[in-house]
């Protein structure tokens, strides 16, 4: 299972959080294993039936004032429980400073108590996306991914089947490489898959017979991007004349990545077939799609709809 360290978190964020630890130094080491963010809320009044364990706590101004309304001790304990909850660290917002007995639990226990100077509602709204993004469900593939005419092409097929070379051939006319040969896969929310590059590799790719090509210096910064929604998977394969290919569209089969269902393109590769312009037509269907305009499925209803009248007469011949 992937995990963040809270020292990580303080190093990655603690300028755009504005972020400074002010107890619990001890604990930097100690593991984020969950993107949930929770404030303690009723539990500091003893409430603490439904208290969410493992989650980093938030202290905003309304957990603050209850604190310092309670004596010494009472805030020690509504303290204690917090820390022993199994929290990986705890947050304080708009720059307070807490009561002097959140600090020294802290301390004694190893949580990192960390100050941020943003009001409780930013500083959700930009934890947040980071720590779903620390623990997006990955994975890597062999494949070239291209922003075509705004949709995320994802080329997948056998090593040497083409994918590179219809990627640049696109990218010659006017279209965006986003990764090539190896593409690691994140799925972000319930339904959107993002792909990118390696960071080593950026914008270069990799062409049979001549090598390794710098595509930012070839064709320029506009034919790149860092990442893309992954909207529709584009096989590659050698045709066979036993295979049954779809030749209508009215039947989109899928293909499941990271546990989200997209639409799968199957294209049969014979000599003379223009990849490319096919790739975009791909490309062009899945908007007019998105868009309630459903080509084959409307060429199907005015066949069936013209048919109608001869299947009249032929019920009525009796001859």
């Amino acid at each position: 299972m992937k995990t963040l360290s809270v020292g990580e978190l303080l190093e990655h964020k603690k300028e755009s959080l504005a972020l400074r630890i002010i107890a619990g130094e001890k604990g930097l080491l100690r593991e984020i294993e969950s993107a949930e963010v929770s404030s303690p809320g009723i539990a500091l009044t003893g409430f603490t039936k439904r208290f969410p364990t493992g989650r980093i706590q938030v202290f905003g101004e309304t957990e603050i004032d209850f604190l310092r309304s309670l004596e010494a001790e009472a805030q020690r304990e509504a303290a204690e429980f917090v820390v022993r909850a199994a929290v990986p660290c705890l947050f304080v917002t708009k720059g307070m400073d807490p009561p002097e007995a959140l600090k020294r639990v802290s301390d004694e226990h190893g949580i990192p108590l960390i100050q941020t100077e943003l009001k409780t509602g930013e500083f959700y709204r930009r934890v947040k996306p980071y720590l779903e993004d620390e623990f997006a469900p990955t994975t890597v593939m062999h494949g070239s991914l291209a922003d075509v005419y705004g949709v995320g092409l994802l080329f997948v097929g056998r090593s040497g089947i083409g994918k590179s070379e219809c990627v640049l051939d696109l990218v010659e006319r006017g279209h965006r490489l986003v990764a090539d040969d190896v593409v690691i896969v994140t799925r972000r929310g319930h339904d959107v898959i993002i792909g990118r590059g390696l960071e080593q590799q950026q914008h270069h790719m990799e062409i049979r017979g001549i090598g390794i090509i710098d595509v930012r210096a070839l064709f320029g910064i506009h034919a790149t991007r860092q990442q893309k929604r992954i909207e529709v998977v584009v096989q590659l394969e050698e045709w066979s004349d036993a295979a049954d290919y779809d030749r209508t569209g009215l039947h989109q089969p899928t293909t499941t990545i990271l546990d989200v269902e997209l639409p799968l393109v199957v294209i049969p590769l014979n000599p003379g077939k223009n990849i490319t312009v096919i790739a975009e037509v791909v490309s062009m269907r899945h908007l007019l799609k998105y868009s309630g305009v459903d080509s084959a499925l409307e060429f199907h209803r005015n066949l069936r709809q013209r048919m109608l009248p001869v299947r009249e007469y032929l019920e009525e011949d009796y001859e």
